[in-house]
């Protein structure tokens, strides 16, 4: 059986771990942090022009142009299903409140 996941489990699950979270801590990616941004490594260009913001909780690389939230860019590093990525960060629901 599939699993199935509501619209609102998703969007909480997509804006309230916090990207920053997710890029350090869960997927423990490159950075370079600078007094207002923290840059990482993009997993799709593998370039460090990229940045993330708090307020939409999504992250940008600016050179191949693509957005990342938390679930996509759990996809994207680890190139799992997107079941498999929301069952990864479920795990770290305690940052959900």
């Amino acid at each position: 059986m599939a699993n199935h996941y509501s619209a609102s489990f998703l969007r909480s699950l997509r804006n309230r771990i916090p990207i920053d979270a997710v890029i350090v801590d869960v997927l423990q990616l490159d950075i370079r942090p600078d007094k207002t941004l923290l840059r990482f490594r993009c997993p799709l260009c593998d370039h460090f022009h990229t940045a993330t913001n708090p307020k939409t909780n999504l992250a940008r690389c600016f050179d191949c142009e693509k957005n990342f939230n938390p679930i996509d860019l759990v996809i994207a590093v680890t190139q799992c299903s997107f079941v498999d990525a929301v069952e990864r960060l479920k795990h770290k629901s305690h940052w959900m409140g």
